[in-house]
């Protein structure tokens, strides 16, 4: 029987989920932990929906996801949130940035938003973080994936220092501090210090 933590990321090309993803995973490794990344499902560039799997424990057989299997769903943005919300189990945690963004198919007209996604999130237990906001004070608006991050850390019994050292080892050197700060931030409005285990 299998250990593993899953913790699901979504969100559309260019928000940095892959990155998120990445780090979330040198986190694990760096706390002990086996881990298997999915492959992207979607389309990686800006604007095309990314969904990027990432489990962790000490006994991972399998990166797949199937619905009601995530742990911890982590989306970028609200009309993903509720595009991908049937993957979270029953009791899992639901974290996401709270800003929408207009997918192509609704900029042509060929599709429709969702009605009050806001609400239908909070309904559903949401903590909606404002992520861009956190990230802009913290130094850089393209912190927004590690605000989500610190969120996420409040959820999961890492080390704060493996969390600090995937940021060090992988963001721009120049933006190491700032993304640190974001870091910190999401964990603070989720309510924690970042890192689960000290």
């Amino acid at each position: 029987m299998s250990d593993a933590t899953t913790v699901l990321l979504c969100g559309v090309g260019g928000q940095g989920t892959v990155l998120a993803a990445d780090l979330l995973a040198r986190a694990a490794l760096g706390s002990g932990h086996a881990v298997k990344v999915s492959e992207i499902h979607g389309m990686a560039q800006r604007g095309g929906a990314v969904t990027t799997v990432v489990r962790f424990g000490s006994d991972v057989r399998s990166m797949v996801c199937d619905p009601g299997c995530a742990d911890v769903v982590v989306s970028f943005e609200t009309t993903e949130a509720l595009r991908n919300v049937a993957f979270l189990k029953r009791g899992g945690r639901l974290l996401v940035a709270d800003e929408t963004i207009v997918p192509l198919p609704v900029a042509c007209g060929t599709a429709s938003m969702p009605e009050d996604a806001r609400g239908q999130l909070a309904a559903l237990g949401a903590l909606l973080i404002p992520a861009t906001q956190l990230a802009r004070e913290a130094g850089t608006a393209k912190a927004g994936n590690v605000v989500l991050l610190g969120a996420l850390s409040t959820a999961l019994d890492f080390p704060r220092a493996a969390w600090e050292a995937a940021i060090v080892a992988r963001v721009p050197e120049k933006t190491v501090e700032a993304n640190l700060a974001a870091f910190r931030s999401g964990a603070a409005f989720a309510g924690g210090e970042g890192g689960g285990a000290r």
